[in-house]
């Protein structure tokens, strides 16, 4: 029997979940909404919310699983990368909470537990298998062999392919976060309707750092023409842009797959949840004979679940840590 309490703060979410012998039976999620006024993430704000937010998501979480504290087996909590001081709140909060009731700790990677949320539902991937991980600070394909070991095959050289989808919602003027706005109008639009450049980059990496500058020239020049070109064409602009990102992912993941020779094929990460992307995919698969392998979008976005069950494979291998662990904002993968 294994009762494992997991916490994830590396950004703006103060989640905490419960897993129970590998299944997951309580997820919580507090998001906080202040950074809406800034147009971004603001750092010191988001550890100030996951202080007010961390005591009363936990006890939150133990009521909806019906678990006893004195019932968990162990903690997991995210070591990182993300921001310092919101990683701080949850390691130091996992850390007493192991202390006040000696349990043993589990250090989790928050870029492993994305690839492992494929692993809290069926159907699940067989080993070995391709993910493509895409969020707002990281865009990777990674070769998964185990629970534990898995190898960056391809990656950004710059920018993640989230950024690019927020910035250039920041171009258009459209509210914080963005990324959703863009999938939301794109729905609506014709994404032939304008072509942005893909960048050639050699093997399997990414780079999306011209695509933005791209977007940003051809959004000039055009309001130079009509200052009303954006919301005349909002739809069009964001279809189009939402396409051309889509199609850098996924012709990276195509030679990725046919390189190692690869018919598993999962997405993760918070780009994950964008529908052109999900439904791009599944089409390409029709193609390529793939087994697609897409979480739930609950799990796509920053949540404990995926720490949970990162914890739980960790846990079964007795892989822990001390209570001289501190946060880390980059780690290595």
């Amino acid at each position: 029997m294994s009762v494992i309490l997991a916490i994830e703060s590396s950004c703006d979410e103060t989640s905490v979940a419960i897993c129970n012998n590998g299944k997951i039976t309580a997820n919580v999620i507090a998001n906080q909404t202040i950074h809406e006024n800034y147009g971004g993430v603001i750092p010191e704000l988001a550890s100030r919310v996951h202080q007010q937010n961390i005591v009363p998501v936990i006890q939150q979480v133990l009521i909806d699983a019906k678990v006893n504290k004195n019932e968990i087996n162990a903690v997991a909590f995210t070591k990182g990368p993300g921001l310092l001081g919101s990683l701080l709140v949850g390691v130091s909060f996992a850390k007493s909470f192991a202390l006040a009731l000696d349990l043993p700790l589990i250090a989790v990677n928050h870029m492993h537990a994305h690839i492992l949320a494929h692993f809290i539902d069926d159907p699940k991937p067989q080993f070995p298998f391709l993910c493509l991980t895409v969020s707002g600070g990281h865009t990777q394909i990674v070769l998964v062999k185990d629970y534990s070991s898995m190898e960056i095959v391809g990656e950004t050289l710059d920018d993640a392919a989230g950024e690019a989808f927020d910035k250039t919602a920041k171009i258009l003027k459209l509210p914080y976060p963005g990324g959703p706005l863009i999938d939301k109008h794109a729905q609506k639009g014709n994404p032939l309707a304008f072509k942005f450049p893909e960048p050639q980059i050699k093997g399997l990496d990414f780079s999306f750092s011209g695509f933005k500058t791209a977007i940003l020239y051809f959004i000039r020049d055009q309001e130079k023409i009509d200052p009303d070109f954006i919301s005349k064409n909002i739809d069009d602009i964001c279809a189009s842009v939402q396409h051309s990102i889509v199609n850098i992912l996924l012709n990276k993941l195509k030679k990725a797959a046919k390189e190692y020779g690869i018919r598993d094929v999962a997405i993760a990460g918070g780009v994950s949840a964008n529908s052109g992307l999900r439904n791009a995919l599944k089409d390409l698969a029709l193609t390529q004979q793939w087994n697609v392998f897409i979480p739930a979008f609950e799990y796509c976005t920053d949540n404990a679940a995926m720490i949970a069950i990162a914890g739980y494979h960790k846990y079964l291998n007795n892989d822990f840590v001390g209570q001289d662990v501190s946060p880390a904002a980059r780690m290595e993968f």
